[in-house]
């Protein structure tokens, strides 16, 4: 039961982190770095401290007694992160939500669920035990499942004329956008390092009396901290060279109000996988690292229904579907199979 209330966080999370860049398609007046960074704000600066106040009983005195060590790790690879946050972005950016969300989280899922085992010690657990071997292969489903939704999306890329591409996506570019979807990819899994780093925060958590479900809040706050800080100077760097600082008051102020609140809407959906994320992955096992894998393929799934939604899949043909839908149920197989390994390793 533990197991699957953590499957059904992290696709909770994995349908909020799918569904923060919907509100987008609806901003007017603003560039793109303002949208970002706005909601950005409330997911980095705001909402991590809040929610840390409320699911802890002494959020500061939790911060001040956790190691220096775990504090600037967490926040390092937040720093890292940011960089692949912003580089992944950019993916969305310039290729849509769902060819975006496959290359880049395809890359993430591996590099994110590999080196924190690596760096616990427990990678050699899946190989060497019968749970472990069930995760390796969800694992290996995961990447097949990511790879046929990025060769649909390639398969969209190419029977798409340009007009039709800009339809769906008002930026499309192939190169930028797959470059900066697999640098984003690569650097995004630095997240799931900084709540390894971080873990020393949590024990602290635990220890003051925080309920284990909500352990990983206080880390969150430094680790989001560190990708604000990469995303605003990137971000303030490019508004000056656009001469965009007008976006934070443009007229008419209905546009700038409801511009902000879409903003809000999407900084709440942005924050909100990682807090799914945090309290999910408390409730996996002696696999838990595998959760990233979870994670990943619940946003590659809603990622790819949002872009039917959006009509990013219009005018292809039905073996281009065909991929994209097997892909899409290979990942639900590959959460599937995770859960187990992960239940069997409770029973043993």
């Amino acid at each position: 039961m533990e197991q699957f209330i953590g499957i059904l966080l992290l696709v909770a999370g994995g349908f909020s982190a799918a569904s923060f860049y919907v509100p987008s398609h609806a901003i007017k007046k603003w560039t793109w770095e303002t949208y970002w960074i706005s909601l950005g704000f409330v997911a980095w600066v705001i909402l991590p401290p809040l929610s840390g106040l409320i699911t802890t009983p002494d959020l500061w005195a939790i911060l001040r007694s956790s190691p220096m060590k775990s504090i600037l790790g967490a926040y390092g690879f937040g720093v890292l992160w940011g960089f692949g946050g912003l580089m992944s972005a950019l993916g969305l950016r310039y290729l849509g939500l769902s060819l975006g969300q496959s290359v880049c989280l395809g890359v993430c899922s591996i590099v994110g669920t590999l080196v924190p085992a690596a760096i616990d010690g427990k990678i050699g657990l899946l190989f060497t035990t019968m749970p472990g071997i069930v995760v390796l292969l969800g694992f290996l489903v995961c990447l097949a499942g990511t790879a046929l939704c990025g060769y649909a999306g390639v398969r969209k890329e190419t029977m798409l004329s340009e007009e039709e591409k800009k339809a769906s996506v008002k930026e499309f570019a192939l190169g930028k956008g797959v470059t900066m979807a697999v640098l984003g990819g690569i650097m995004s899994a630095s997240m799931a390092l900084a709540f390894t780093a971080g873990a020393p925060i949590a024990r602290v958590a635990v220890d003051a009396g925080t309920v284990e479900v909500f352990k990983n809040m206080p880390l969150l706050v430094f680790a989001l901290a560190g990708g604000f800080t990469t995303n605003f100077i990137a971000t303030m760097l490019k508004t000056k060279k656009n001469k965009a600082f007008g976006d934070y008051v443009v007229r008419p102020r209905s546009t700038l109000f409801f511009n902000y609140f879409l903003a809000i809407i999407s900084g709440i959906l942005w924050y909100g996988q990682y807090f799914s994320f945090g309290t999910g992955t408390t409730k996996l096992g002696e696999y838990s690292y595998a959760g990233w894998s979870i994670f990943m393929a619940a946003i590659i799934i809603f990622s790819n229904l949002w872009g039917l939604v959006l009509k990013e899949w219009k005018g292809v043909d039905a073996k281009t579907r065909l991929y994209l839908w097997t892909g899409i149920i290979a990942l639900v197989v590959s959460v599937v199979m995770i859960g187990v390994g992960d239940g069997l390793a409770r029973a043993a």
